[in-house]
């Protein structure tokens, strides 16, 4: 069930439903037991998707200290989400933050991937 209902939180964020993505993946994220080491992983997940809530409502400064927040949680997610693409991910994270930040023109909506065969 777990696994279901992460992937229908990714299927949502891929979606650019942020806002629901977030919901899909916090339920899961509050079954886990506190002391799971996926739990603080999967808080990232849930994090990421707020950034593009607020960059969709204006609110770019809460945007870019979520975003960090959601990448430092995400360190070492390898191990708690072998099939995703956690490294593409980062890179596109970063033209994000670069965006944020005032840097860089807006990139293409993020996507969470599985690693290609």
């Amino acid at each position: 069930m777990r696994e279901n209902n992460v992937r229908r939180g990714l299927t949502l964020f891929n979606s650019a439903r942020f806002f629901e993505a977030h919901e899909a993946l916090e339920d899961v994220w509050r079954a886990l037991p506190r002391t799971s080491a996926a739990k603080k992983h999967l808080q990232g997940l849930v994090q990421l998707a707020v950034p593009f809530h607020h960059e969709s409502r204006g609110n770019l400064r809460g945007a870019r200290s979520v975003l960090d927040r959601a990448l430092r949680n995400l360190t070492g997610a390898e191990m708690s989400f072998p099939t995703l693409d956690l490294g593409q991910l980062r890179a596109d994270m970063a033209d994000w933050q670069r965006h944020l930040a005032g840097a860089a023109p807006r990139p293409a909506p993020p996507q969470i991937a599985a690693h290609k065969p």
